[in-house]
């Protein structure tokens, strides 16, 4: 990684300063209690790092969609400041209800305040829209801007990129520095065969994906509703599977380019809906009823895509291979799932590469057993897909 990361800074350039670090804590809540701290721990690292070289934290957050830059009580910051208190019960959590207010600028220069959490920054009329002034008031709440939120990384906002360039240094956090060294190792110099497998219900979404891996890869593995666009293309019945009909050609001319690159689902789990799983059966992918539509990948499928990861040194992974929340269309997900955790034991490098994946691995209680599981859905998408994080560039490079 080519961005300076709180490692790069001098003892003076830390020790008594404030540290304003953009983290992601946009996590689940269920009324007033964090239901998934996963992200929040996830900056505990760097959070620490900063406390034991003697900075004083200031924490500010997005935190769900709250309408019109405007302040909504359910999307307060405040139940995650007590579940951060609960996980560092020896620092003091302040919680400061504003954010680009006196009263914040003051909290972060009280000595007693460790760690500041402020109110959430999409309560700021300027802050999805990168205003410079908003901007400029951020920065006044730090001496020196660290950015942390890899799964904001992708959105050039005031306190993601905007402020980046009024307050410097300006540099990476530790988990922004793992997701870009992971990420960006899989991509740049991976160990071979390197396996990568897409699933997911659109191939729409997954086009600029596909073109950046197939050249790549040694092979790519397509799962999820997904696959039945190729079905499609490949002229075979996919019944009331979900099809991209505007994208048949395109599926079409990926076939030709992939060839035997390409692993597609040798049989499918079918139904004749996804409410109707005591009717679920397993048929080829050529033998699809036309009353019925794919809801997962196949025991045959998951079997040849288990030998293709387990055979694997680097394998990425991008989206769930069948509707994985409704038993038994979870199989084939939790099929590559184990598959990935496997291959980890056996020495390859695995990253999951957030959104569904990753929890999917996490409900299956495998997070632990990749090399990798990324925090942001969306910006590892568009990492995987080649394009440049505002919330990345804005930082720091190393000289």
């Amino acid at each position: 990684m080519n961005k300076k990361t709180i490692n790069d800074l001098s003892d003076a350039e830390v020790r008594g300063k404030r540290a304003l670090v953009r983290v992601d804590f946009n996590v689940p809540l269920d009324m007033e209690r964090v239901t998934d701290d996963t992200r929040i721990r996830a900056a505990l690292p760097t959070i620490r790092a900063l406390l034991d070289r003697g900075a004083r934290v200031v924490l500010m957050s997005h935190l769900g969609r709250p309408k019109g830059g405007k302040p909504d009580p359910k999307y307060s910051l405040e139940p995650v400041a007590r579940r951060l208190a609960e996980l560092v019960p020896d620092v003091k959590i302040t919680f400061v209800e504003s954010t680009d207010t006196d009263e914040a600028v003051k909290a972060t220069h009280d000595p007693a305040a460790r760690v500041v959490l402020l109110e959430n920054t999409r309560f700021l009329g300027g802050e999805e829209t990168n205003d410079e002034r908003l901007s400029r008031g951020l920065a006044l709440l730090g001496d020196f801007y660290v950015n942390d939120a890899f799964g904001s990384a992708h959105r050039a906002h005031a306190s993601t990129e905007g402020v980046a360039r009024c307050l410097k240094p300006a540099v990476a956090g530790l988990l922004m520095q793992k997701e870009l060294d992971y990420l960006g190792a899989a991509l740049e110099n991976p160990k071979r065969p390197f396996v990568a497998i897409l699933g997911g219900a659109k191939i729409s979404g997954k086009i600029d994906v596909i073109e950046q891996l197939l050249p790549k890869v040694d092979r790519l593995l397509i799962g999820g509703a997904m696959a039945c666009t190729f079905f499609k293309a490949m002229g075979l019945e996919t019944g009331k599977s979900l099809v991209e009909a505007d994208r048949v050609d395109m599926a079409r001319d990926l076939l030709g380019r992939g060839g035997a690159k390409l692993l597609l689902p040798a049989d499918a789990t079918v139904s004749t809906a996804l409410d109707a799983p005591q009717a679920a059966h397993t048929v080829t992918r050529d033998a699809i009823p036309a009353n019925e539509g794919m809801f997962d990948i196949g025991p045959v499928a998951a079997a040849e895509f288990t030998r293709a990861i387990t055979g694997a040194r680097t394998v990425v992974w991008n989206g769930p291979m069948g509707v994985f929340e409704t038993k038994p269309f979870d199989a084939g997900t939790r099929a590559v799932a184990k598959a990935m955790a496997d291959a980890t034991t056996l020495g390859a490098t695995t990253v999951v590469g957030g959104g569904d994946s990753a929890a999917a691995v996490a409900e299956l209680g495998l997070g632990s057993a990749m090399s990798h599981v990324s925090t942001g859905g969306g910006a590892s998408l568009e990492f995987l897909e080649g394009k440049t994080l505002p919330g990345v560039a804005a930082l720091d490079d190393k000289r």
